[in-house]
Protein backbone atom coordinates (compact mmCIF):
# COMPACT_ATOMS: atom_id res chain seq x y z
CA UNK A 1 0.00 0.00 0.00
CA UNK A 2 1.40 3.65 -0.79
CA UNK A 3 1.08 6.87 0.60
CA UNK A 4 -2.57 7.58 -0.04
CA UNK A 5 -3.52 4.39 2.20
CA UNK A 6 -1.56 5.27 5.21
CA UNK A 7 -3.02 8.69 4.68
CA UNK A 8 -6.60 7.90 4.69
CA UNK A 9 -5.89 5.23 7.33
CA UNK A 10 -4.43 7.73 9.74
CA UNK A 11 -7.43 10.34 9.06
CA UNK A 12 -9.90 7.97 9.75
CA UNK A 13 -8.79 7.11 12.51
CA UNK A 14 -9.03 10.00 13.90
CA UNK A 15 -11.53 12.28 15.41
CA UNK A 16 -14.15 14.12 12.76
CA UNK A 17 -15.97 17.29 13.27
CA UNK A 18 -19.76 17.04 14.03
CA UNK A 19 -21.99 16.59 11.54
CA UNK A 20 -23.19 20.29 11.23
CA UNK A 21 -19.98 21.22 10.62
CA UNK A 22 -19.55 18.97 7.75
CA UNK A 23 -22.99 20.01 6.52
CA UNK A 24 -21.63 23.66 6.62
CA UNK A 25 -19.10 22.80 4.66
CA UNK A 26 -20.81 21.32 1.90
CA UNK A 27 -23.20 24.26 1.88
CA UNK A 28 -19.90 27.03 1.09
CA UNK A 29 -18.87 24.11 -1.65
CA UNK A 30 -22.01 24.05 -3.23
CA UNK A 31 -22.34 28.27 -3.07
CA UNK A 32 -19.07 28.16 -4.58
CA UNK A 33 -20.12 25.56 -7.58
CA UNK A 34 -22.94 27.24 -8.32
CA UNK A 35 -21.01 30.89 -8.54
CA UNK A 36 -18.74 29.05 -10.62
CA UNK A 37 -20.88 27.01 -12.99
CA UNK A 38 -24.75 27.67 -12.68
CA UNK A 39 -27.31 25.31 -10.50
CA UNK A 40 -27.63 22.56 -13.32
CA UNK A 41 -25.38 19.60 -12.07
CA UNK A 42 -26.13 18.36 -15.61
CA UNK A 43 -23.94 21.40 -17.04
CA UNK A 44 -21.66 21.83 -13.72
CA UNK A 45 -19.75 18.90 -12.88
CA UNK A 46 -18.42 20.29 -9.53
CA UNK A 47 -22.10 20.84 -8.46
CA UNK A 48 -22.45 17.12 -9.30
CA UNK A 49 -19.51 16.28 -7.13
CA UNK A 50 -20.78 18.36 -4.04
CA UNK A 51 -24.23 16.70 -4.38
CA UNK A 52 -22.52 13.07 -4.43
CA UNK A 53 -20.48 13.99 -1.56
CA UNK A 54 -23.64 15.68 0.23
CA UNK A 55 -25.57 11.57 -0.18
CA UNK A 56 -22.64 10.23 1.23
CA UNK A 57 -22.62 12.42 4.26
CA UNK A 58 -26.07 11.64 4.62
CA UNK A 59 -27.36 15.62 3.92
CA UNK A 60 -30.99 15.70 3.44
CA UNK A 61 -32.14 16.35 -0.16
CA UNK A 62 -34.28 18.89 1.00
CA UNK A 63 -31.44 20.85 2.43
CA UNK A 64 -29.22 20.52 -0.90
CA UNK A 65 -31.88 21.75 -2.76
CA UNK A 66 -32.40 24.31 -0.35
CA UNK A 67 -28.30 25.75 -0.78
CA UNK A 68 -28.46 25.55 -4.44
CA UNK A 69 -31.49 27.73 -4.71
CA UNK A 70 -29.62 30.39 -2.16
CA UNK A 71 -26.63 30.24 -4.14
CA UNK A 72 -28.87 31.20 -7.41
CA UNK A 73 -29.59 34.20 -5.66
CA UNK A 74 -27.69 37.31 -6.80
CA UNK A 75 -27.97 38.71 -3.59
CA UNK A 76 -25.97 35.66 -1.90
CA UNK A 77 -22.31 36.22 -0.92
CA UNK A 78 -19.55 33.95 -2.77
CA UNK A 79 -16.94 32.75 -0.91
CA UNK A 80 -12.94 33.01 -2.17
CA UNK A 81 -11.15 29.72 -1.32
CA UNK A 82 -8.11 31.07 0.59
CA UNK A 83 -4.94 28.84 0.83
CA UNK A 84 -2.98 29.64 4.73
CA UNK A 85 0.76 28.13 5.59
CA UNK A 86 2.26 28.36 8.81
CA UNK A 87 4.26 26.39 11.31
CA UNK A 88 3.29 24.33 14.72
CA UNK A 89 5.80 24.15 17.40
CA UNK A 90 8.49 21.60 16.73
CA UNK A 91 9.02 22.21 13.13
CA UNK A 92 5.65 20.81 12.13
CA UNK A 93 4.33 22.36 8.41
CA UNK A 94 0.44 23.26 8.66
CA UNK A 95 -1.33 24.10 5.11
CA UNK A 96 -5.25 25.13 5.89
CA UNK A 97 -8.00 25.30 3.01
CA UNK A 98 -10.38 28.12 3.64
CA UNK A 99 -14.04 29.30 2.09
CA UNK A 100 -14.67 32.46 3.32
CA UNK A 101 -16.62 35.58 2.83
CA UNK A 102 -14.43 38.13 4.45
CA UNK A 103 -11.07 37.58 3.74
CA UNK A 104 -9.69 40.07 6.57
CA UNK A 105 -11.68 38.18 9.25
CA UNK A 106 -10.07 34.87 8.29
CA UNK A 107 -6.84 35.78 8.03
CA UNK A 108 -7.07 37.71 11.13
CA UNK A 109 -8.32 34.20 13.19
CA UNK A 110 -6.01 32.39 11.59
CA UNK A 111 -3.19 34.39 12.58
CA UNK A 112 -4.31 34.82 16.06
CA UNK A 113 -4.52 31.20 16.28
CA UNK A 114 -0.80 30.42 15.30
CA UNK A 115 0.40 33.35 17.64
CA UNK A 116 -1.69 31.98 20.65
CA UNK A 117 -0.23 28.74 20.36
CA UNK A 118 3.24 29.27 20.07
CA UNK A 119 3.27 28.88 15.54
CA UNK A 120 4.06 31.05 12.88
CA UNK A 121 2.20 31.80 10.23
CA UNK A 122 4.13 31.68 6.73
CA UNK A 123 3.98 33.29 3.75
CA UNK A 124 2.49 31.75 0.11
CA UNK A 125 4.34 28.97 -1.04
CA UNK A 126 6.23 28.26 2.13
CA UNK A 127 5.01 24.93 3.10
CA UNK A 128 2.46 24.02 0.31
CA UNK A 129 5.46 22.16 -1.74
CA UNK A 130 6.01 19.66 1.35
CA UNK A 131 2.58 18.23 0.30
CA UNK A 132 1.25 15.77 -2.99
CA UNK A 133 -1.98 17.97 -3.67
CA UNK A 134 -4.32 14.96 -5.05
CA UNK A 135 -7.68 14.13 -6.13
CA UNK A 136 -9.62 10.60 -5.15
CA UNK A 137 -12.81 8.89 -5.72
CA UNK A 138 -14.77 5.93 -4.08
CA UNK A 139 -17.25 3.79 -5.79
CA UNK A 140 -19.00 0.89 -4.75
CA UNK A 141 -17.25 -2.54 -4.07
CA UNK A 142 -18.90 -5.03 -6.69
CA UNK A 143 -16.09 -7.59 -6.52
CA UNK A 144 -14.45 -5.78 -9.00
CA UNK A 145 -10.92 -7.21 -9.59
CA UNK A 146 -8.62 -4.41 -8.24
CA UNK A 147 -5.66 -4.97 -10.31
CA UNK A 148 -7.47 -4.73 -13.41
CA UNK A 149 -9.37 -2.24 -12.47
CA UNK A 150 -5.93 -0.10 -11.76
CA UNK A 151 -4.69 -0.87 -14.91
CA UNK A 152 -8.14 0.77 -16.29
CA UNK A 153 -7.74 3.84 -14.53
CA UNK A 154 -3.87 3.99 -15.28
CA UNK A 155 -4.44 6.12 -18.37
CA UNK A 156 -7.13 8.71 -16.41
CA UNK A 157 -4.10 9.54 -13.93
CA UNK A 158 -4.92 7.36 -10.95
CA UNK A 159 -1.61 6.27 -8.89
CA UNK A 160 -3.38 4.00 -6.13
CA UNK A 161 -6.27 1.89 -5.79
CA UNK A 162 -7.20 0.24 -2.58
CA UNK A 163 -10.52 -1.12 -1.25
CA UNK A 164 -11.76 -0.60 2.37
CA UNK A 165 -15.25 -1.07 4.28
CA UNK A 166 -16.88 1.99 2.28
CA UNK A 167 -15.79 0.61 -1.01
CA UNK A 168 -12.93 1.36 -3.38
CA UNK A 169 -10.70 4.56 -3.29
CA UNK A 170 -8.58 5.98 -5.78
CA UNK A 171 -5.99 8.38 -5.31
CA UNK A 172 -4.53 10.54 -8.48
CA UNK A 173 -2.81 14.11 -8.96
CA UNK A 174 -4.93 16.98 -8.64
CA UNK A 175 -5.04 17.52 -12.23
CA UNK A 176 -6.78 14.14 -12.82
CA UNK A 177 -9.94 15.33 -11.44
CA UNK A 178 -12.03 15.72 -14.56
CA UNK A 179 -10.92 13.32 -16.99
CA UNK A 180 -11.41 10.26 -14.25
CA UNK A 181 -14.79 12.25 -13.07
CA UNK A 182 -16.00 11.96 -16.83
CA UNK A 183 -14.96 8.45 -17.71
CA UNK A 184 -16.80 7.33 -14.45
CA UNK A 185 -19.59 8.99 -15.76
CA UNK A 186 -19.53 7.32 -19.27
CA UNK A 187 -18.87 3.79 -17.68
CA UNK A 188 -22.12 4.30 -15.51
CA UNK A 189 -19.77 3.99 -12.81
CA UNK A 190 -21.45 5.13 -9.15
CA UNK A 191 -19.72 7.29 -7.58
CA UNK A 192 -20.29 7.87 -3.95
CA UNK A 193 -17.55 10.44 -3.45
CA UNK A 194 -15.11 12.40 -4.32
CA UNK A 195 -12.67 15.56 -3.35
CA UNK A 196 -9.21 16.58 -2.77
CA UNK A 197 -7.16 16.36 -0.60
CA UNK A 198 -2.64 17.28 0.41
CA UNK A 199 -1.09 14.35 1.60
CA UNK A 200 2.45 14.93 3.26
CA UNK A 201 5.81 13.98 1.52
CA UNK A 202 7.39 13.75 4.90
CA UNK A 203 5.94 13.44 8.30
CA UNK A 204 7.65 13.77 11.95
CA UNK A 205 7.32 12.04 14.56
CA UNK A 206 7.03 13.43 17.95
CA UNK A 207 6.79 12.89 21.47
CA UNK A 208 3.36 12.89 23.06
CA UNK A 209 4.10 16.11 24.52
CA UNK A 210 4.73 17.78 21.32
CA UNK A 211 1.72 16.24 20.00
CA UNK A 212 -0.54 18.10 22.43
CA UNK A 213 1.48 21.37 21.83
CA UNK A 214 0.58 20.44 17.70
CA UNK A 215 -3.10 19.59 18.89
CA UNK A 216 -3.80 22.72 20.53
CA UNK A 217 -3.37 24.44 17.64
CA UNK A 218 -5.00 22.24 15.51
CA UNK A 219 -7.77 22.15 17.50
CA UNK A 220 -8.18 25.44 16.98
CA UNK A 221 -7.82 26.19 13.20
CA UNK A 222 -10.31 23.03 12.64
CA UNK A 223 -12.97 24.93 15.13
CA UNK A 224 -13.14 28.15 12.98
CA UNK A 225 -16.37 28.42 10.66
CA UNK A 226 -14.21 29.41 7.65
CA UNK A 227 -11.64 26.24 7.84
CA UNK A 228 -12.40 23.31 5.39
CA UNK A 229 -9.88 21.37 5.81
CA UNK A 230 -6.08 21.13 7.36
CA UNK A 231 -3.01 19.07 6.62
CA UNK A 232 -0.12 18.90 8.52
CA UNK A 233 3.33 16.79 8.38
CA UNK A 234 2.89 15.49 12.07
CA UNK A 235 3.08 11.54 12.08
CA UNK A 236 -0.35 9.99 13.24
Amino acid sequence: MGRAFEFRKARKMKRWSAMAKTFTRIGKDIVIAVKEGGPNPESNARLRAVMQNAKAANMPKENVERAIKKASDKDTANYKEVLFEGYAPHGIAILIETATDNNNRTVANIRSYFNKCNGTLGTQGSVEFMFDHTCNFRIPNTGQDIEELELEMIDFGVEEIFADEDGILMYAPFESFGSIQKHLEAEGIEILSSGFERIPQVTKELTPEQVADVEKLLEKIEEDDDVMNVYHTMQE
